[in-house]
């Protein structure tokens, strides 16, 4: 699963830096028209997906992970082998649509895992899973970039199609395998009675809820860094540029999302996860006053090292408190809230951009990561007994 999570990773964010640049070679338009453009068919891929997310999951506890994730495997190869062929924007984004049904893999394989996976130890092993998808994320824009400069667009989403087809490979040759839920407990669980136990646990529900705020900050600025790496450092060799803004921070996610996962195990989720949300909040503040495209890749290089950690700790915390029938389903909220968030993000990055500049979208983006820590902070004091019995 970690080499199948490498392969989605780098083969999704090999197409994501240029897709503006993408945009910019189906006619003449204005640069308002392609920042806009970019969001839309940026975010569309995660409406369906966040209409989707819980079902899959619901789906999962009942039948199994893995046929889910060949089915998310083979769905998004096609989709994107068929992007290579869109010539105009509508044609992008119903393709971008299509492509969002099936984009849950790397969530669904993180709760494949989890699953399987000892309370105790989720939050290393998590952390673990997610370096193969972070080491894809790290080579995916950068490959993408190369080869975008030197075979074209339509060529490299065929090259990515083809590696999302080694991932649903590999899903083949994995065996399914399932902790024993504990005595007593029940065998399935109705989606009543899942939403009823995210709502009696107030710090659960608004972990969930922080999701979709911290994919709004991060996914904000995604759409538009091909465009600020741009006019930063002019349009030579930009895809590789791009590639290399976006690889920053996954180099970033690499050294430290493990670590992080062990020192949540020790320490416990729910403290972690609001330094983390401070950290990332306070690194992102400089992204505002960058002028040269090394003080951005730094920049984004210190947010991966942040952000890292946020996804395996919320995974692991999600792991400790929902029952193992449950889980699947309780985690595809969770990918819910993070693909509304990448809904929200985008729009709101290109608005922010297109209005007032690329320095307001850092702004906002590190006033929202604050704002998130505070909310948890917040929880965490008003229910002392729920973070109490959770902690090690």
């Amino acid at each position: 699963m970690w080499f199948a999570n490498f392969f989605v990773a780098g083969s999704m964010t090999m197409v994501m830096p240029f897709i503006s640049l993408y945009i910019e070679t189906f006619g003449d338009f204005s640069e308002k028209y392609v920042q806009h453009w970019s969001g839309l068919t940026f975010g569309i891929t995660f409406v369906s997906a966040f209409l989707f997310a819980p079902i899959w999951g619901h789906i999962g506890d009942h039948y199994g992970r893995k046929k889910i994730l060949i089915i998310s495997g083979l769905g998004m190869g096609l989709s994107i082998f068929l992007l290579s062929f869109a010539h105009s924007v509508w044609q992008l984004l119903i393709l971008r649509f299509f492509m969002g049904f099936f984009s849950g893999f790397i969530p669904m394989s993180q709760a494949f895992i989890s699953t399987q996976t000892p309370k105790e130890i989720a939050g290393r092993v998590l952390g673990t899973l997610q370096t193969g998808s972070i080491t894809g994320s790290l080579f995916g824009p950068l490959i993408g970039g190369i080869l975008a400069d030197s075979l074209g667009y339509a060529t490299t989403f065929k090259w990515t199609a083809a590696s999302i087809l080694i991932s649903a490979l590999l899903v083949f040759l994995t065996k399914e395998f399932r902790l024993e839920a504990k005595k007593g407990a029940k065998a399935h669980y109705s989606s009543k009675e899942v939403f009823r136990h995210i709502i009696k646990n107030p710090v659960l529900l608004t972990v969930l809820l922080i999701s979709a705020l911290v994919q709004v900050a991060h996914f904000s600025i995604q759409p538009i860094l091909s465009l600020f790496v741009s006019e930063l450092h002019g349009k030579t060799n930009i895809a590789f540029y791009s590639g290399l803004a976006f690889s920053a921070a996954g180099l970033g996610n690499l050294l430290m999302s493990r670590n992080w996962g062990k020192i949540a195990d020790k320490h416990g989720y729910i403290k972690i996860l609001v330094i983390l949300l401070f950290l990332a909040g306070i690194i992102y503040l400089p992204g505002a006053v960058v002028t040269n495209i090394w003080q951005l890749i730094a920049i984004r290089l210190a947010l991966g090292v942040a952000i890292g950690g946020i996804i395996p700790v919320r995974i692991a915390y999600i792991r400790q408190e929902a029952p193992l029938t449950m889980q699947g389903e309780v985690l595809g909220y969770n990918t819910s809230l993070r693909f509304l968030g990448n809904i929200i993000g985008p729009l709101l990055g290109g608005y922010i951009s297109g209005s007032f500049g690329f320095s307001a979208v850092f702004i906002s983006t590190s006033a929202l990561l604050i704002l998130s820590g505070f909310i948890l902070l917040f929880s965490m004091y008003r229910h002392p007994k729920l973070i109490k019995q959770h902690t090690a």
